[in-house]
């Protein structure tokens, strides 16, 4: 790997910070220079429109491209100084001009995005000594459906030595053999090959048929021990909605689908800060009902419609509380295990 994509890796250019460093436009290429070393030599950075950086150094006095500072394990007190320059520069311009991003390819964030609309759930990064390795966690059962890592693609084919960014996922072993027929999939790395399969993050497999995979993998880690399978816990955020508002005006509110959820399926409404505690009970009347909505915060394609059957007016509901079941936080849609169920009932 390069000097330029080790150092801009997981990063996205930002046009305008750019543009007010000092790069000017140039057949659709940004282009930078800086004279180092008492003007002797000259650093010229060229970024292209996907944020793809290249650097070349000059001699000026030879009138040359100076490469030496390139090779690796270099020892010699002049190449290792232009190097230092090379990296420094480099440094500064990502710090100044580029925008983190999580993981390495576009397809790669693409379908974290998806992941968060869809199941309100964010990557989890568990492993100091791999911090490009990414998990996701089925949050009925705790267990793994999806993670991404970053490896040597010689660990899937030999003699392909290149850095690739790869998603695990786990399917019934019947479609395991059938996916292993087609570009882009290889048996599982890392994890147990009957019921797990690799699969390439470099756009060889559709963004929508790897969604449904994902959901797949989702339907596969479900665990219903101990679950009360029809009863739901769902978050709502009163910064960006008037819950209580909503509910005392009527007795019925549309809310964003949720991943699996039936018609009289029941739902208890968890109100974040400063309440912090299940307010509501209510009954799922209607699902699929088509809906386009997109803001800041929140983007929908279809809602369910909900009755209210229940306010809890008490505070025996709250985070506390539910802590003592096993609930430590409610970021997204998640069933509730029978303890809970049965004590909600009963007060």
């Amino acid at each position: 790997m390069t000097i330029e994509k080790e150092i801009f890796k997981k990063t996205k250019i930002d046009i305008k910070k750019i543009r007010e460093y000092g790069f000017k436009k140039e057949n659709k290429q940004y282009k930078y220079t800086k004279l180092i070393l008492d003007n002797t030599m000259e650093i010229k950075i060229t970024i292209n429109e996907k944020g793809q950086v290249q650097g070349k150094i000059y001699d000026i006095l030879a009138n040359e491209e100076y490469t030496s500072f390139r090779i690796k394990n270099a020892t010699g007190k002049f190449a290792r100084s232009i190097a230092d320059e090379f990296e420094n520069l480099l440094e500064d311009i990502k710090n100044k001009c580029f925008i983190p991003i999580p993981f390495i390819y576009e397809q790669t964030n693409r379908i974290v995005e998806q992941i968060k609309i869809k199941y309100n759930d964010w990557p989890q990064f568990e492993w100091e000594k791999f911090p490009g390795y990414a998990t996701f966690k089925n949050k009925t059962s705790q267990k793994w459906y999806a993670i991404i890592m970053n490896i040597n693609m010689n660990k899937l084919e030999p003699n392909k030595n290149k850095e690739v960014e790869i998603i695990n996922l786990k399917l019934n072993p019947n479609k395991i053999q059938k996916l292993l027929n087609k570009k882009g999939f290889y048996k599982a790395y890392h994890m147990n090959k009957t019921s797990w399969i690799t699969v390439l993050l470099n756009n060889t497999v559709p963004d929508s048929n790897l969604m449904k995979l994902i959901d797949e993998s989702y339907s596969n880690t479900i665990t219903t021990k101990n679950l009360s399978n029809n009863e739901w816990l769902i978050p709502a955020n009163p910064k960006y909605f008037d819950i209580e508002k909503e509910l005392d005006k009527k007795q019925e509110i549309l809310w964003k689908q949720s991943t699996n959820i039936k018609i009289n399926d029941i739902v208890y409404l968890y109100v974040g800060a400063p309440y912090k505690k299940i307010m509501y009970k209510l009954k799922v009347e209607e699902i699929n009902i088509p809906y386009e909505y997109k803001s800041k915060n929140l983007k929908m394609q279809k809602v369910m419609k909900l009755s209210l059957l229940e306010k809890y007016k008490n505070d025996k509901l709250t985070l506390n509380k539910i802590k003592e079941f096993g609930i430590n936080s409610v970021r997204g849609p998640r069933y509730i295990n029978k303890e809970l169920s049965e004590y909600i009932n009963q007060n």
